[in-house]
């Protein structure tokens, strides 16, 4: 009784909206939004167990639409993408259609391989520990525009140039509109570095919203750049000369109602935990990568001396460490920012592997080592392995590799899953390896 009054008061809605459509949307290992919808008049046959995917989805890579053989999936298999109505939106860049999240399942119960699962099983293992994990993905992109000699930026302007918010209002303020209307509230925004390149941040919120958040803002973004007659794309690296594209996560701990990251007598202004959980990020960074910068193009990007952090060490606003403790105006830092994350990755795999990551971190009270406030980049080879500074792997083959021999993310993971995004992984660095930057961004620009 009580699904069906549910059912009625969101058709309700839906039909006072002028909603013809419901999209339930999923977000696949090569990190490709994809969605069926749902005509509002056959609402009531999907309402509770949703649309029917195969299986096989979770094995395809960013090339092609096939099954990679080494993923443990095939085309036999089907598996209910069941909407979560708790993330209903009516999408204001598309009149009469709503969008829904959906989770993956299979016989009544999560699926072993939806990546949304894999986010909540993280959370709950953190709320074991007596911790709340809030946070925020603060992207970049580049607004583009199609021409026969191939893409172009919209502007050819430098970093915070106040002359490109000009140029640019128009579809900024189309994007953060849009962006408020679906209740994604916009903090900040500037051009970035790079010619026609934009950042948009959106305040935290706990780390469940903010991974749906960044669904929701990768498909806002593109949808009001078309009706600008732009495009805008988030590939980690498009222009060999010009800056990359990052996606940062922010991370705060905290406990009943209180965040756990400031501590006056601490390190840098921080309290132990804070530090364990920087202290595990650090010791998984490396296989934690082939999550968090998971495409071939991603290493472009992550370069010494390029704000990426290419190198495993941390300090207090220090942007070329992988990660970041950002002062704050109370003089105590509120939260901590992993760099080493672009928009190639899946926002649920990637901000739970982080967790359980830094979790790991807390469970084994690791102690990160000193805080570097200077630029790794300036250091010698020999300071920096004095210092225990590596340069972090230099291409998605190293990630993948470093993730295969890490038993605790790939417990986390749990196997079926592991064995899916490591086929799909390993496809596309077969694959693409000895592409040319054009090449790559020919086939990703618009996947990303």
């Amino acid at each position: 009784m009580a699904e069906k009054i549910k059912l009625k008061e969101v058709r309700k809605t839906l039909q006072q909206s002028g909603v013809k459509f419901v999209r339930i949307l999923w977000c696949d290992n090569a990190n490709i939004i994809r969605g069926k919808a749902v005509h509002i008049d056959m609402l009531s046959h999907y309402f509770e167990h949703g649309v029917g995917i195969a299986a096989g989805q979770q094995g395809v890579p960013v090339m092609y639409d096939a099954v990679m053989p080494k993923s443990g999936l095939s085309p036999v298999g089907e598996v209910r993408l069941v909407p979560d109505w708790s993330s209903l939106k009516l999408l204001p860049y598309a009149p009469g259609h709503a969008r829904v999240m959906g989770d993956m399942v299979l016989n009544g119960v999560p699926w072993s391989l939806c990546p949304r699962n894999f986010l909540r099983q993280t959370l709950a293992a953190a709320k074991s520990q007596g911790l709340e994990i809030k946070a925020a993905f603060e992207n970049e992109f580049y607004l583009l525009r199609q021409t026969a000699n191939g893409l172009k930026p919209v502007d050819s302007t430098v970093f915070a140039f106040s002359q490109a918010m000009d140029l640019n209002r128009e579809v900024i303020d189309d994007i953060a509109s849009s962006l408020i209307a679906q209740e994604i509230p916009v903090e900040q925004y500037y051009p970035e570095s790079g010619p026609g390149q934009q950042e948009i941040s959106v305040r935290y919120t706990d780390a469940w919203h903010a991974a749906d958040w960044q669904i929701a803002f990768r498909e806002t973004v593109k949808a009001i750049a078309r009706k600008h007659d732009l495009a805008a794309s988030f590939l980690p690296k498009i222009f060999p000369d010009a800056a990359g594209s990052g996606c940062h996560v922010h991370f705060s701990l905290w406990r009943n109602g209180k965040n756990l990251l400031p501590d006056s007598t601490g390190i840098c202004g921080l309290s132990k935990t804070a530090k364990e959980f920087i202290a595990g990020i650090l010791h998984h960074l490396p296989s934690l990568m082939a999550l968090t910068t998971p495409s071939v193009n991603s290493y472009r990007r992550l370069l010494p001396q390029c704000w990426s952090g290419a190198f495993r060490c941390w300090g207090l606003d220090n942007r070329e460490a992988a990660v970041r403790v950002p002062s704050d105006p109370t003089g105590y830092p509120t939260h901590i920012e992993l760099k080493t994350v672009d928009a190639s990755a899946n926002p649920y795999l990637a901000l739970g592997a982080a967790i359980a990551a830094g979790l790991d971190g807390v469970q084994r009270n690791l102690e990160p080592p000193q805080p570097l406030s200077v630029d790794p980049g300036s250091l010698s080879k020999e300071e920096l392995s004095s210092q225990g500074i590596e340069r972090l792997p230099a291409n998605l083959g190293e990630a993948i590799a470093r993730l295969r021999d890490n038993d605790l993310l790939l417990k986390a993971l749990n196997p079926e899953l592991s064995q899916a995004f490591l086929a799909v992984r390993e496809a596309e660095w077969e694959a693409m390896q000895d592409w040319e930057l054009d090449r790559e961004v020919n086939l990703l620009w618009t996947r990303y």
